[in-house]
């Protein structure tokens, strides 16, 4: 019988649970909307085109930031051994369901959703009373260097004990671009498709298993995904963040009317649907949800930036607001709306090696500067301008010198946009 406890947790921390990749589907989202959007990204297309500047954000408003408390308690950082038990209570019950059976899954999402750190804490799981996180788990790391010969790839997966259950967390840390790079991976699909290997969960990168699935079309997978994250599924979310457990619900209201973005509506409870009708909601989440391509991560971080402390003097907004709510508070934090945030946008520059840093970042995951220059062919001098120029932007980060480059969760959306206007081949989230 399986723990209640822990399905709620995972209804909780991994809203939709895991889904087919070939059924997973971009949230819905309205025809203004779009609208807006991409008159937005072509009047800032034009800008660019016009302006003299680097600059790349728009003002801020000037609303109160949350301190770093505030965003500690109202929009933290996911507990990814919580994604954890979720994850393996999805593969064991798509597995008792029988719409899983093979012995190799593929955990196949976009960046940012938290599969890769999730996996690396697959043994964290406990004994919960599932098939899956009561294994023990032996992650496979990658070797310092990525390339191999054939003869050399094999004698590395020789090396390594794949004759108990085993996970690889995220794919793109096993090859580059380049014909001495592709080794070990080709290798890994040979041993897979061959049936050579025991129980094994990989993790992959959504940029990256666009690659493969074309460099290896035979190669039937039936990779399994993350459900995309709808705007009742960002407001499970968000309130499952901010209440540590679920204990208590968090108010978010918008700045400019009031008007609710959580808790989210009762809809289930008969006694509450005369409060529910005169509580007014945002279509915030419904937009952060189709800005944010149902992506995790992302929504999270332009919903920490949209968050704001609670004005001095916030009268007019519950004069404005419902006055049937019965909490004591009216709000504990306000929310920009998406249309009045300043969010990463790319910078004006006519060099053509800035979509092929993008491109190669997201293809592996992050990558050093040196393994950047070799799967891009991009000069040192060059690279340093253009990662210096989107630093800047704030559409990559390095966490230290030395350490890999990676495209940043907020600037996403913009690398996206920008890469898909270039022609280059994207993933299918």
């Amino acid at each position: 019988m399986k723990d209640k406890t822990n399905d709620n947790k995972a209804d909780s921390c991994l809203p939709g649970g895991l889904v087919p990749t070939e059924q997973w589907t971009l949230p819905q989202t309205s025809v203004r909307r779009s609208l807006k959007d991409a008159i937005r990204h072509a009047l800032k297309q034009l800008r660019a085109g016009v302006s003299q500047t680097e600059e790349p954000f728009e003002s801020m408003d000037e609303l109160p930031e949350l301190s770093a408390a505030q965003q500690r308690r109202l929009a933290p950082e996911p507990d990814y051994s919580h994604q954890a038990e979720a994850i393996a209570c999805g593969l064991e019950q798509a597995r008792s369901e029988g719409s899983l059976s093979r012995d190799v899954v593929c955990l196949v999402a976009p960046p940012f959703s938290g599969v890769q750190q999730a996996l690396t804490r697959f043994s964290e799981c406990g004994q919960s009373g599932s098939n899956e996180s009561g294994k023990v788990w032996n992650i496979i790391s990658p070797p310092d260097a990525l390339l191999f010969d054939d003869q050399e790839a094999s004698e590395w997966w020789d090396k390594q004990d794949l004759s108990r259950p085993w996970i690889i967390p995220e794919l793109a840390d096993f090859w580059l671009r380049r014909l001495s790079g592709l080794a070990l991976v080709k290798e890994l699909f040979r041993r897979i498709a061959s049936g050579d290997m025991g129980a094994g969960i990989v993790g992959c990168s959504s940029w990256c298993w666009r690659y493969w699935g074309h460099y290896l079309e035979s190669a039937q997978m039936s990779p399994w995904s993350p459900a995309p994250m709808d705007a009742d599924r960002l407001g499970v979310w968000f309130t499952y963040l901010a209440s540590g457990s679920g204990k208590s619900s968090v108010i978010a209201r918008m700045t400019g009317d009031g008007l609710y973005v959580l808790p989210l509506p009762e809809t289930d409870e008969a006694e509450n649907s005369k409060s529910q009708k005169k509580t007014k909601y945002s279509n915030f989440l419904r937009d952060l949800a189709a800005t944010s391509r149902g992506n995790p991560g992302v929504a999270l971080a332009i919903w920490q930036r949209s968050l704001r402390a609670r004005p001095d003097d916030d009268t007019k907004l519950d004069e404005a607001g419902d006055q049937s709510d019965t909490q004591s508070r009216s709000a504990d934090c306000w929310v920009v709306p998406l249309g009045r945030l300043s969010l990463p946008s790319m910078p004006q520059s006519k060099e053509s090696a800035t979509g092929f840093v993008l491109h190669g970042l997201l293809l592996h995951n992050g990558l050093d500067t040196a393994s950047l220059a070799v799967v891009t062919g991009v000069s040192a001098h060059e690279l340093s301008l253009v990662l210096s120029r989107l630093k800047r932007a704030e559409l990559v980060i390095q966490d230290s010198p030395g350490s890999d480059w990676q495209v940043t969760a907020i600037g996403y959306p913009t690398v996206r946009r920008h890469l898909q206007s270039w022609g280059f081949p994207l993933d299918q989230f």
